[in-house]
């Protein structure tokens, strides 16, 4: 009787009245053969076997062209994948001493080291280093991203959690990064991780991952489109190298390490300072008072034809933090992409999370939602990490942990972010953490640094153009990384079928 009931209290619910927000997804399951964990080196964890990988080797192996397995000495396309052993790391706060990169490096449009190591670390430092023209795979924690070395990672040295790649055939290794740019060659990659916390790929893994034997025509269609967009993104670098290398000649600045910090007492390793009443700014707290703030405070003063507040409505429109919420997120076509602050300096963000239209509708338009030549701060957690928006990031969202600064008008952005981008931008903007556990700024914060203004404002509008020259070369080589995955796209949703039609 109870059953009936409900049943007919179901049956009586209009269908538009049924909220399908939290309704989990229907549970997908698949059977295997023996023969199949046979050829998959007897592994029994059911990620081996993940439904959605084996789908994604149906249809690549339907493709028209055929399939070879990425490594293998016989028709492979991979000529070798390897990566380093671990080894006993010595930080240094010395940048003078060794750049050292982590692995989410390796997506960054502009990569910097995030640390330093000591010259006396024992290890083969030379093996560590990758070379222009590697393919680029992170095999611990998060798998999968790719990333061909470009001018800036040229010899830099990077962990062990690195995998190196490089192709067989002079198009091989273009064509390799668009198949893993696609959900289907991620599928197949992801179905070979293993751990049960972190997890991890070994390079012997590529001999699991099965590829479209696209005819050489089309390989180099790829892989000149994929080496065109990074070609565009060195270039967009130096533009911004040369701005930053332009101010800090008007504003005749050394490098932040070289200024002369000046401490009341240094004896026996102590090192102490002394600020004025009328410059505590209501901070009590030391790290907002160092000398390293004090020494910039004071050179930019003596080159500057005014230094003004980022606050002011001469340099911004408006500086938004958005407030914390519960989040909404639905399929691609009822959302807006969604990402965080580790994803800002990225070219293309790749997320898998898109907010709810109708759910946060205002909130977007007020606080979430990105416009070209808007500039990022990241405000939690790590700080300081700055981005400018690029054109394809239009009507894209972010989350709260990033502050927007809309500038006042493209006369300034470029210059704007070109100072917040530099070293010494960086150091004002991390001058006002806060926070016993998880460091923070906020809106006010970014507000009140101070904003060189050049005395030739010739140089700075040629600074300027410079930025946002880079910024529209990066969405060229965004462009150009979508028409590559177009037709890496149209390789694997080929079918043998197709060959009839021709």
């Amino acid at each position: 009787m109870v059953n009936l009931n409900l049943q007919f209290d179901f049956q009586k619910i209009d269908e538009k009245d049924i909220d399908y927000t939290y309704l989990p997804e229907s549970l997908k399951h698949t059977s295997i053969s023996l023969s199949e964990i046979s050829s998959n080196t007897l592994r029994l964890d059911a990620n081996a076997y993940n439904i959605d990988a084996k789908v994604a080797k149906d249809i690549i192996s339907n493709n028209r062209y055929g399939v070879v397995n990425l490594w293998s000495e016989k028709n492979g396309l991979v000529q070798s994948a390897f990566h380093r052993p671990r080894f006993k790391r010595i930080y240094v706060n010395n940048k003078n001493e060794i750049p050292f990169f982590q692995p989410s490096n390796i997506t960054d449009v502009y990569p910097k080291p995030t640390k330093y190591i000591s010259n006396k670390t024992d290890t083969d430092i030379e093996a560590l280093k990758i070379k222009k023209g590697m393919l680029l795979m992170t095999v611990s924690g998060t798998i999968g991203k790719v990333a061909i070395a470009g001018e800036k990672l040229h010899n830099q040295v990077f962990s062990h959690d690195l995998l190196r790649i490089t192709g067989k055939g002079k198009y091989d290794t273009g064509y390799i990064y668009s198949y893993f740019l696609t959900k289907t060659g991620q599928s197949i990659l992801q179905s070979n991780n293993y751990g049960a916390v972190i997890k991890h790929i070994e390079p012997d893994h590529l001999e699991n991952i099965i590829i479209p034997n696209a005819p050489e025509k089309l390989k180099r269609e790829i892989h000149e489109l994929v080496t065109k967009s990074y070609n565009l993104r060195d270039e967009s670098n130096e533009l911004i190298d040369e701005a930053e290398k332009m101010m800090y000649q008007e504003l005749q600045l050394e490098p932040v390490k070289d200024l002369e910090f000046k401490y009341f007492d240094s004896s026996q390793n102590v090192r102490n300072f002394s600020t004025r009443l009328s410059n505590l700014d209501l901070r009590l707290d030391s790290s907002y008072h160092t000398p390293t703030t004090q020494a910039i405070l004071d050179t930019i003063e003596k080159s500057a034809a005014q230094i003004v507040q980022i606050r002011d409505s001469s340099v911004s429109k408006r500086i938004v933090l958005p407030g914390r919420f519960k989040r909404v997120y639905v399929d691609s076509q009822n959302g807006i992409p969604f990402f965080g602050g580790k994803q800002i300096n990225e070219l293309n963000p790749d997320t898998e999370k898109f907010l709810s239209k109708s759910i946060h509708g205002t909130r977007l338009g007020k606080e979430l939602l990105l416009h070209e030549n808007c500039i990022l701060i990241t405000r939690s957690g790590t700080i300081g990490k700055v981005s400018l928006v690029p054109k394809h990031w239009e009507n894209c969202a972010a989350n709260e942990h990033i502050i927007r600064l809309f500038p006042a008008n493209k006369d300034i952005a470029g210059y704007t972010y070109c100072w917040l981008n530099s070293e010494y931008g960086i150091e004002l903007i991390k001058r006002h953490t806060y926070g016993a556990v998880v460091d923070e700024i906020d809106d006010n914060h970014v507000g009140n640094i101070p904003l060189p203004l050049l005395k030739n404002f010739e140089k700075q509008t040629e600074i300027n153009n410079l930025v946002l020259s880079a910024n529209k070369l990066r969405y060229e080589a965004y462009l150009l990384e979508q028409q590559a995955m177009e037709e890496m796209e149209d390789i694997i949703k080929s079918t043998k079928s197709d060959l009839k039609l021709l």
